[in-house]
């Protein structure tokens, strides 16, 4: 009989096939009318619930991470100019060679110059005992008129009150200043303050800067004075540390030839500490700030729209399972198979457009939650969105569609009539695997479009791939090995065991992608456990509330021991003082080093300015030796290096490096590589030497340590014993960084209600893909005489394998995701958290239980002749 029905069944595709090609079929307008009619019975039947939320879902999710990353984007490219103050600048560590500035008037270009240098600024009754000087470390601004030669700087006449464009620099005598100065001096609008050798009046609060930067000076506050009164405060003096900025502004064609006049001017290797600023390297640090987050939060959303394709594709497959009997009837009444494909292509074609339509409103939305959440870190007013994310989010709606829910559907036009019988899908053909492997393609090449780089979208999309094999893999395996075990005589399992696992090789197919479905389920939802606990705890332990927050600087050997002496009688004991050389590298293994012998910017960078050597013969705590071996009490010259720099400047273990010392060279062997804590706030430095290779060069010492609330006044009395120290107080850096993590941890948690709808969307999926056969299994072994006792206990022993090696899996996972991300990506340490296995079988068992029952709960208080009908 079954040979006979497969005979048939060839030879009426065969004869399908033949009345295909002469069928006309309906027209455009027949099959659009009907696809809407399916449409909206499958809506009233709820057979595409799931599709649409999952499509949803996947495409708010881009969506949201979509609109703000355009509106970020149009944003830095609107203020680019304002965020440099002009259109190209010429920055260096010393006064910019004049030529530079000659070439600018010879092509008629607007120019302005700055100088931007730490000082200690200083206010109080200068002629009254009874106040004490307060002295704080500001960041000095020298400005000469015409500055800003782009934007503005925005003042107020008082702190707290809205700021408005000023019209010029400030005014002969007068300086500005943030809010912040102001408060920790006492100094009032209006007040005097001490620059130097110097009084000035404080004519306006500083309420917004553009070009201020990220530097680790411009966070101390700002004091922004007139250029021409710089030489009158004694400050600057030979050795003075000061950053010295040329700004030109123009038409683009003459700003483009004084850029090329500049790089050629800087290239030609006589230029030594300067650098060039365009409209495309204004601000790197907030640009890389920014895409820091937005990364982190396209990671994220690629994860959603993974997990809805998931879901999709395991929705779509029930979906061809329950409208196998429609199809083989429209068969019979001479439906031909291309009608058919229409039929339900138009269909999911209108599912496309809602469901994406409807994720692109709802991103639209979530865009704006995402941009409240990361607060002050996207502290300018956007443009509004361009309509290529929503465009983008459509497309990803319907590539999702048609990749992972048609394809599966195309089975369904090749189903002769014999086959309702038989209840059995057609044969997929040729067509379908070239539509899944389409949908793929285009599917991963929006993830990359969406992630913005090769290797973010290509990393995410082969990961989700490899594990969706890997755990394919492993359920296989798992299921036929632990039904060969239970059917070993050697092993009392009971009947439920047998034929639950039995059944689950039997349908090994099916199976295998029901855990690998539950297993991605859950591995999401518990990686975001994980984020919310254990990661976002260790990158809220990386910077300890106990780290230090002050930072004393040229302090001078004679007074390294009054110093110590002083920190310890104010409770800081454990403050040690370091010595630091600054030291110029000039040669790796006897070649001369230049800017031009590296490609990237920041060896570039780094190579053209000094370092800060230190000597000791003590591994300090937070270093780790990661190459070669450290010296040690070994007193002959060499090196070791922190391992970021060493591979910046592409150095390795026995390459002789050469410094040149205020004018005397010492150079040694890189003996060993170093990992640095940076994120301790710890001293520490690119490179350490034994004491006696640079302990008789020229030094000062530096030193840093926490520093509690109210206790400025340890501060103010060791600057005024020792005015030549200088005082850094980063406790707004820190500030600025918690900040900032606080803001996008909880942007990212936000976007994980889209992971988390989509993770719970997927276990439903899982669950809900094969309760026909369960549900016709059931009730054929109760129709057999199985009691209901029997029943329950292949249901539970098969709801237990299933849901107890997904969550494994999961858990396991999780854990190596959390590892990676905490190690690669966020760079502190996380240990395995033992509980997560546990917790995660426990949760697939529980997950794959609930479902299981709410699905099957019905078949044994129904009939079993009642139950295989509807089966």
């Amino acid at each position: 009989m079954g040979g006979e029905l497969e005979q048939d069944s060839k030879r009426d595709s065969k004869q399908d096939s033949k009345q295909d090609s002469k069928q006309q079929g309906l027209s455009f307008r027949q099959i659009a009318r009907q696809s809407l009619r399916m449409t909206a019975r499958d809506w009233r039947a709820g057979e595409l619930t799931m599709l649409i939320l999952a499509l949803v879902l996947a495409v708010a999710a881009l969506a949201s991470v979509g609109f703000l990353g355009d509106r970020m984007r149009q944003g830095l490219e609107r203020d680019a100019r304002q965020m440099i103050a002009a259109d190209f600048v010429v920055r260096a560590d010393h006064p910019v060679d004049p030529a530079f500035a000659a070439e600018a008037v010879q092509l008629k270009l607007e120019t302005a110059t700055t100088a931007i240098f730490p000082s200690m600024i200083s206010a109080g009754a200068s002629g009254d005992s009874s106040s004490a000087p307060v002295a704080r470390l500001a960041a000095l601004k020298a400005v000469s008129p015409g500055y800003p030669l782009r934007g503005a700087v925005r003042i107020a006449p008082a702190a707290n009150q809205p700021g408005t464009p000023a019209t010029s620099i400030p005014a002969p005598g007068t300086v500005w200043a943030d809010p912040a100065l102001l408060d920790a001096l006492k100094v009032p609008v209006g007040g005097t303050v001490r620059v130097g050798t110097r009084a000035f009046k404080v004519a306006a609060v500083i309420t917004r800067e553009l070009d201020r930067g990220f530097s680790f000076v411009s966070f101390s506050p700002r004091l922004m004075m007139r250029a021409d009164e710089l030489a009158s405060t004694g400050l600057v003096t030979f050795g003075s540390r000061v950053t010295y900025r040329l700004l030109v502004a123009g038409p683009d064609p003459q700003v483009k030839q004084f850029a090329t006049f500049a790089r050629a001017k800087v290239d030609d290797g006589k230029l030594r500490g300067v650098a060039l600023e365009s409209l495309q390297d204004g601000q790197p640090q907030v640009r890389q700030t920014i895409d820091r987050a937005s990364h982190f939060l396209t990671l994220v959303s690629l994860l959603t729209a993974l997990l809805a394709a998931v879901a999709i594709a395991m929705a779509s497959h029930r979906f061809a399972r329950r409208h196998l009997d429609g199809c083989a009837a429209m068969r019979c009444l001479g439906v031909s198979q291309a009608t058919l494909r229409s039929l339900f292509i138009g269909e999911f074609l209108a599912v496309g457009l809602l469901g994406s339509v409807a994720g692109v409103v709802l991103g639209f939305g979530g865009h704006l939650v995402l941009l409240d959440w990361l607060g002050t870190l996207v502290d300018v007013e956007l443009p509004p969105p361009s309509v290529w994310p929503a465009l983008q989010g459509i497309a990803t709606g319907l590539v999702l569609l048609l990749g992972f829910a048609v394809p599966p559907l195309l089975p369904l036009t090749r189903v002769p009539p014999v086959h309702v019988i038989r209840r059995e899908l057609g044969d997929a053909g040729r067509v379908a695997w070239i539509a899944y492997g389409v949908g793929v393609l285009l599917f991963a090449g929006l993830l990359v479009l969406a992630a913005g780089e090769w290797k973010l979208g290509g990393i995410v999309a082969g990961g989700f791939a490899g594990g969706l094999i890997v755990f394919g893999g492993i359920a296989r395996i798992a299921l036929w090995a632990a039904a060969r075990f239970v059917r070993s005589e050697r092993v009392g399992a009971g009947v439920g065991w047998r034929y639950a696992l039995a059944s689950l090789e039997r349908r090994s197919g099916a199976s295998a992608l029901q855990i690998t479905a539950l297993g991605i389920g859950l591995m999401c939802l518990l990686l975001i456990a994980m984020t919310r606990s254990d990661l976002i705890a260790g990158w809220r332990q990386s910077t300890p509330p106990d780290a230090p927050n002050q930072f004393l600087i040229d302090i001078q050997p004679d007074q390294r021991a009054s110093v110590t002496d002083y920190l310890k009688q104010h409770g800081q004991a454990d403050a040690t003082l370091s010595p630091m050389v600054r030291g110029r590298l000039i040669a790796v293994n006897g070649k001369p080093v230049s800017p031009d012998n590296y490609e990237k910017a920041d060896a570039k960078r780094l190579v053209d300015r000094e370092f800060n050597l230190s000597y000791t013969t003590q591994l300090p705590s937070d270093n780790r030796v990661v190459g070669g071996d450290w010296y040690g009490t070994n007193g002959r010259a060499q090196v070791s290096i922190e391992e970021g720099l060493a591979k910046t400047i592409n150095v390795k273990l026995g390459d002789t490096l050469r410094f040149d010392v205020a004018g005397m060279q010492v150079e040694g062997p890189v003996t060993s590589l170093r990992k640095v804590d940076w994120n301790s706030f710890k001293v520490n430095f690119f490179v350490l030497m034994p004491p006696p290779s640079i302990s008789d060069l020229p030094a000062t010492f530096i030193t840093s340590f926490h520093l509690p609330p109210g206790q400025q006044g340890l501060i103010d009395g060791l600057i005024n014993k020792y005015p030549s120290v200088t005082a850094i107080d980063i406790a707004p850096i820190l500030a600025q960084i918690q900040r900032v993590l606080e803001q996008v941890i909880g942007a990212v948690q936000f976007l994980f209600i889209f992971t988390l709808a989509a993770g719970v969307l997927v276990l439903y999926a899982a669950l809900a893909g094969t309760r026909d056969e369960r549900v016709h299994e059931s009730a054929l072994l109760r129709a057999l005489g199985a009691s209901h006792k029997q029943v329950r206990s292949v249901q539970t022993a098969e709801f237990v394998a299933v849901g107890a090696l997904s969550g494994l899996m999961a858990a396991l996972g999780a854990q190596g995701i959390g590892w990676v991300l905490a190690s690669r990506v966020f760079e502190f340490h996380i240990d395995f958290n033992p509980w997560l296995v546990p917790a995660g079988i426990a949760a697939g068992v529980v997950c794959s239980g609930v479902g299981g029952w709410m699905s099957l709960r019905r078949v044994l208080s129904r009939p079993a002749l009642q139950s295989l009908r509807d089966a």
